[in-house]
């Protein structure tokens, strides 16, 4: 009979904050496994070395490498995946001979912690049990002595090996936040605090619940000093001023307050592009630059770099026009504003919702400038040749804003006009059957050999350009994610695969 293996939280580091249940275990146990970094005593062994009983085997499970580099052909990944799947028989072997094996995990088992590379290679073939321990950051919140969260604020835990920029970014957009994995990180975390306007009411604890505990503000760490047993906490703003309801509301994109006294400030609507940084215009990264509030759809919000003094207000995807009165709202009572758009904000953007919105008499005096952006046709168009070289529509298949008959009078006026056709918004998980129908439509007018472009993702990650034909076009691979572009019947696809339709047209 096969033995059990458990999974056993012990805690951050005072032995006393391991559980009733996970001390009986581990007193029970035939094999004590733990990490440990070569050449370094386990912290998880050293919190639970009371209760491990004398006559029970010691499997130590040292990493071969802890930073990101390594002589294995794979790489450090490389290397730490045959860590684990070594580590993993060792641990089978105990427990095919019907021994109990309980791994020990510092904090929380499932929690960043090393217990979850054995469960998933080992909790299907035998019969398993996770108990749970205090994680680290529970530990160290009472050390700070501090509320973390309160009432509906929302607490976001970040590794300090994210990217600073997105550090940045989810600094600024959370309520309350722990960082963990600091160490060498800690120079780069500092900054995304202060990026994020967070630094102030950061605080920084290290070594919680252990001998040698400190806790002082983040600011004030000297960077050389800090270990890998250490995290940052930034409290919830409860008790610091009211971003925390600002945010709420943000996020809703509800309307703001009345507009105060004061002149109206220069309303800013840009276009981001279509994805690169380095498509993003210079004036455009002059205008972000110098706002103090950016607003828009949450994806294109997060494009934008978070730096000290600026604040985000993003929301979803339905809300246009509640965004664009909440951008004109702040730009009334004179604060820099800058709503953003994919692409160009003038093409299916937010260009017309905020002239829509600035209707309203309440704000004739707040001026708005369009920044112009590269447009995701542009980008298509590029990556494929020159398929709107001559006369082009542009079009969007979705009907949430304008009855399908419109769309479908429209697209058989520029089938019969024989000019090039992009479509924008061709498919999403509730428009399915559009991309069909405007085949459909598009083959009663045109050649089944017309050239059609489909671009997926453009300029992101996971672009791909495919050149096929209307007849030859799978409505089923199409989604929110493409741009299609129909050609007229001049457009032609040259010997090299490049795509391009002529200026001029044959009598």
């Amino acid at each position: 009979m096969n033995g059990r293996f458990h999974g056993v939280g012990v805690g951050p580091g005072d032995p006393e904050l391991i559980t009733l249940k996970a001390a009986r275990l581990i007193a029970a146990a035939d094999v004590v496994a733990y990490h440990h970094a070569a050449g370094k005593d386990s912290n998880a062994r050293r919190i639970a070395a009371a209760l491990i009983p004398p006559a029970a085997v010691l499997e130590p499970l040292a990493y071969p490498v802890t930073t990101g580099t390594a002589d294995h052909p794979g790489g450090y990944e490389g290397a730490l995946a045959d860590f684990y799947e070594e580590s993993a028989a060792r641990l089978a072997a105990h427990l095919d001979a019907g021994r109990d094996v309980v791994l020990l995990s510092e904090g929380d088992p499932l929690f960043y912690g090393s217990y979850m590379y054995m469960h998933d290679r080992l909790a299907g073939r035998y019969e398993t049990e996770v108990v749970p321990g205090v994680p680290a950051f529970a530990a160290a919140t009472a050390a700070a002595a501090s509320p973390l969260a309160r009432q509906t604020d929302v607490l976001t835990v970040l590794p300090g090996t994210l990217p600073e920029p997105e550090l940045a970014r989810r600094l600024a957009e959370t309520d309350a936040a722990v960082v963990m994995k600091l160490g060498r990180t800690f120079p780069a975390v500092r900054r995304a605090l202060a990026a994020a306007g967070r630094l102030e009411h950061a605080v920084y604890v290290e070594r919680a619940s252990m001998e040698g505990e400190r806790r002082l503000p983040a600011a004030e760490v000297d960077p050389g000093t800090v270990p890998y047993f250490s995290l940052v906490l930034v409290p919830g703003d409860s008790r610091n001023g009211t971003r925390s309801r600002e945010r709420a509301r943000d996020r809703a994109a509800a309307p703001a307050a009345p507009r105060p006294a004061g002149p109206a400030a220069e309303l800013l609507v840009v276009g981001l592009g279509p994805g690169p940084d380095h498509w993003l215009t210079p004036e455009a990264r002059e205008a972000l630059a110098g706002v103090d509030h950016v607003v828009g759809y949450g994806p294109y919000v997060a494009r934008v770099p978070q730096r000290p003094g600026l604040t985000r207000h993003a929301s979803g995807n339905t809300v246009e026009l509640d965004r664009a009165r909440h951008a004109l709202d702040l730009a009334a009572g004179g604060g820099r504003v800058a709503v953003v758009s994919g692409g160009d904000a003038g093409i299916f953007g937010m260009a017309t919702a905020v002239f829509e919105a600035a209707e309203d008499p309440r704000y004739r005096d707040v001026p708005v400038r369009v920044v112009p952006g590269v447009s995701a046709v542009q980008a298509v168009a590029a990556r494929a040749g020159a398929p709107v070289g001559g006369d082009f529509a542009v079009m969007s298949l979705s009907d949430r804003l304008k009855p399908w008959k419109v769309v479908e009078h429209r697209l058989r006026a520029v089938a019969d006009a024989d000019m090039a056709l992009a479509l924008y918004n061709p498919a999403s998980r509730s428009r399915t059957e559009q991309i069909a129908t405007a085949r459909r439509v598009l083959l009663e007018h045109r050649d089944p050999d017309t050239v059609v472009v489909v671009g997926r993702d453009v300029g992101r990650a996971g672009e791909a350009l495919e050149v096929t034909t209307l007849a030859a076009l799978d409505p089923a691979a199409v989604d929110m994610r493409c741009l299609l572009i129909v050609g007229a019947s001049g457009t032609r696809v040259s010997a090299s695969g490049r795509v391009w339709t002529p200026r001029w047209v044959r009598p």
